[in-house]
Parts: C-alpha cells; structure tokens; sequence
C-alpha cells in the first residue's frame, strides 16, 4: 500500500507491505536510524517517536495508521543549523547516557513530557519515563536531563 507521512518536516511516500511497522518505515524507508528497535512489544521505549506531536512506540503502530500525520524523531529535534534541541542538549551536559541505545526514545519521551507538563517534579519525571528502559544508568542522569531542560523552559 502507498503511505505518505511529513517525517522531521519532509514528505516521505513510499509503498510498503501493509503490516509494516512505522519503526521499519522510519529506518528502512526514510533512512532515519536514530530510532532503534529494541523489543517490539512497547516494553522498551527505545523506538518512542512523536506521531502528531505526541510519544508512541512506533515499533506497534503501522506505518499505515500514521498515513498523512507528522512523525519527529531524534533527527528531526535539532535546528537547520544543527544546534541540539535543549532536551538533547541537557542529556550532553548532564550525562543522561552510557551506551546510548535508549537515548533516542529517552529523549522523545521526555520532550512529549515536557510539552504535557513544562514544570514537573522528580518524581513526575520518573512516572512520565515509565515504559522506557535503560538497562545502564540506573535513570539518575536522564532524570537530571529532564529536569535540566524544564529549567531552561523548554515544552
């Protein structure tokens, strides 16, 4: 089947098989492997990207259910000019990584986070990352991130 999406702000049309999953098309299609697949079964996280604007696992949405919205990814966070979105940038300075797999869905899931709630607390961060898993940081520094980043006002 044709599906065409608005991916970090370019049209990607492409045919593809019709149980093709949006973490394929964004990887194998539109070339874009910041989103990683990890579990496929939403227990990860690490394949989170916005869809509309809002954080799903794309490893369980077809690619043909987001036919004709707006997919971002990591990619698509940083300006024109490369300067790093503040969410990718608080989790530079604070050291919100280790092996760097979870990363990208870390950080979508926490600019979703951010835009719900600009403000949040320490422990609205944690509940707000239930569902992404990082198997190296114990979560300490992707906390700091976050919270680093809604300092900076960012939604």
């Amino acid at each position: 089947m044709k599906v065409s999406l608005t991916v970090n702000g370019k049209d990607v049309t492409a045919d593809v098989e019709d149980r093709t999953l949006l973490v394929h098309f964004l990887r194998d299609t539109a070339d874009l492997t910041a989103t990683n697949i990890g579990c496929d079964t939403t227990s990860c996280g690490a394949c989170t990207v916005l869809l509309d604007g809002d954080s799903v696992k794309s490893c369980t949405v077809l690619a043909a259910q987001a036919d004709g919205r707006s997919v971002t990814t990591l990619e698509g966070l940083a300006s024109d000019s490369g300067e790093m979105h503040p969410v990718q940038r608080a989790f530079h300075n604070e050291h919100g990584l280790q092996c760097g797999y979870c990363t990208p869905g870390m950080v979508m899931a926490i600019v979703s986070l951010l835009r719900e709630n600009p403000s949040p607390t320490e422990a609205e961060v944690r509940t707000g990352l239930e569902g992404n898993i990082c198997r190296c940081t114990g979560y300490h520094n992707i906390v700091k991130a976050a919270l680093a980043a809604a300092s900076e006002g960012v939604q």
